[in-house]
């Protein structure tokens, strides 16, 4: 498979900067990973529910090549500053330590810290170039660059794994293990498996993957992500971990009463749900808002992935959106900005549902639109996102995304 004209416009700047810090990767492959769009159910990985998302077309892309020693030497054009990020296999800061907080190295550390944990004998060297396009907050940057890093040094070292899913395992415990960010498997699961033209529908109580095609017939439809220009940090530094803390400290209340539960997904149940709001909602209300949540949304996912199999893109779109009023009320983990990119969509012909993206706080919201709605929403944006939010006018961005293949690989393209 060619690069697209994008990608071929990315491995120039790659070969540039490969002569620059004298990094090897003539002859070597290229990885390319994806970003993900998150239908079902936000931040209901690792409150255990069911999951539904496609990959998109913003991407990290991969120069390496084995360079026949226990080097490795990355480069990232996103962060030219770092310079070289050099280490020998083996030897890496310690997890969660201030040397790494401020670099993106720790994500190369960590990989590497983490597969020898895991047994995985690396004995291969890298030098590699990386590049990405990917907004910096609600697409999932950190989980793409995990999922290439892992995959680029397994194929350096022809390491192979029973399943791909334990892939998913791997990235994720580097950003738990050693960044120290809290996250749960969505994004890795959406990035490492997502195919062309297909929704990705993930189930944790057997760990199977389905491809669920959209049904004939649906409407011509765009997924556009509205990046608002904002830095959102590390999820450890953000209400994200928060939430989940909560999250948990509600199952562990639970589990102290009648209610043997060992996560919040486990609350199905109407009377159920009813009866926990009612013995414990005026003491812990905000703990039981968080579960309101995820009560609501695991209802609408069952709703939403029907939808989706009937090619009903106007009630996707429709739960999209009540997701959003949910994720901004009852779990609060939206932010002024993002909350301001979609009251600026929300009316705008066209738009059929548009909420927040990822971590929360900062970062990006995202909006399904009807096909000939896409001009008008991006006019609209660009016309009142900069009143709104002049601190961000030169800052914020509008992206039309594809649904695409998680992850690709390319040979003789060095």
């Amino acid at each position: 498979m060619k690069l697209t004209q994008e990608g071929q416009a990315a491995l120039e700047k790659i070969r540039q900067w490969a002569k620059e810090h004298r990094l090897d990767v003539a002859g070597g492959r290229v990885r390319r990973t994806s970003s993900r769009f998150c239908l079902g159910v936000e931040h209901g990985d690792y409150n255990g529910t069911e999951l539904f998302g496609v990959g998109t077309d913003r991407f990290i892309w991969m120069a390496y090549k084995p360079n026949g020693t226990s080097r490795i030497r990355l480069f990232s054009g996103n962060f030219p500053d770092d310079g070289v990020i050099e280490h020998t296999i083996g030897h890496v800061p310690e997890p969660k330590s201030a040397a790494i907080a401020q670099t993106w190295g720790r994500f190369p550390y960590g990989v590497d810290y983490i597969l020898r944990r895991e047994g995985f004998q690396l004995t291969q060297g890298i030098d590699a170039v990386l590049y990405g396009n990917i907004p910096g907050g609600g697409m999932s940057r950190s989980a793409s660059l995990c999922i290439n890093l892992i995959l680029s040094l397994f194929d350096a070292n022809k390491i192979q794994v029973a399943r791909d899913i334990q892939i998913v395992d791997l990235a994720q415990a580097v950003e738990n293990d050693y960044i120290g960010s809290p996250c749960g498997k969505l994004d890795q699961t959406m990035v490492l498996f997502a195919r062309e033209g297909m929704g990705t529908y993930y189930n944790p109580s057997d760990r199977s993957i389905e491809y669920v095609p959209m049904g004939a017939g649906a409407t011509d439809f765009r997924i556009m992500v509205l990046d608002t220009g904002t830095d959102r940090p590390g999820l450890e530094k953000s209400t994200y971990a928060v939430r989940r803390r909560e999250c948990e400290e509600l199952v562990a209340i639970l589990k102290r009463t009648e209610f043997p539960v060992s996560c919040l997904a486990d609350i199905k149940d109407e009377a159920v749900y009813r009866k926990i709001v009612t013995q414990f909602g005026a003491k812990f209300p905000d703990l039981c808002a968080r579960l309101t949540y995820i009560f609501g949304a695991q209802q609408r996912f069952y709703q939403m992935l029907e939808a989706w199999k009937a090619g009903d893109i106007e009630t996707v779109g429709a739960i999209f959106r009540q997701d959003g009023i949910g994720l901004r009320d009852d779990y609060k983990i939206s932010g002024p900005e993002l909350e301001t990119m979609c009251d600026i969509v929300r009316t705008v012909p066209g738009v059929l549902g548009e909420r927040m993206l990822g971590g929360g706080d900062k970062g990006a919201s995202g909006a399904l639109v009807r096909a000939e709605g896409v001009e008008a929403v991006r006019e609209a944006v660009q016309t009142a996102y900069p009143r709104s939010r002049p601190d961000f006018a030169d800052k914020f961005a509008v992206h039309t995304c594809k649904v695409v293949d998680g992850v690709k690989v390319f040979d003789g393209e060095l």
